[in-house]
């Protein structure tokens, strides 16, 4: 913390240690685990727009393919509601014949 007059001024890292618990704690922890998985599903999101985006297809049109309403293919986009069967759905329909998931030291997987 630094003190300017009478105003306190606190760092992020301090900050994040007060509202959401120290680096290390369950709660922390639990936290990081969060924010790691929203972001890893933010990143399919934006393969799936991408990859309808190269096609030209609009969300749709996609979605008409999979067999879901456009607000779903928004949903999958923005990194909502994805799962393995539905991500393996999308990328089929958009002619992506095979993926693999990586599990670090446990290997990889075909996922389709």
């Amino acid at each position: 913390m630094e003190q300017i007059g009478n105003m306190k001024l606190y760092s992020f890292e301090e900050v994040k240690d007060e509202l959401i618990g120290k680096v290390g704690t369950p709660e922390r922890d639990e936290h990081e685990r969060k924010v790691a998985e929203a972001v890893h599903a933010y990143h399919i999101g934006e393969a799936i727009k991408k990859a309808r985006l190269l096609q030209n297809l609009t969300q749709e049109q996609l979605g008409e393919r999979v067999g879901v309403k456009k607000a779903q293919i928004s949903r999958l986009e923005r990194g909502y509601s994805i799962t393995i069967p539905t991500m393996s759905r999308v990328f089929k329909a958009l002619g992506i014949s095979t993926a693999t998931l990586d599990l670090g030291i446990g290997g990889k997987v075909a996922l389709w």
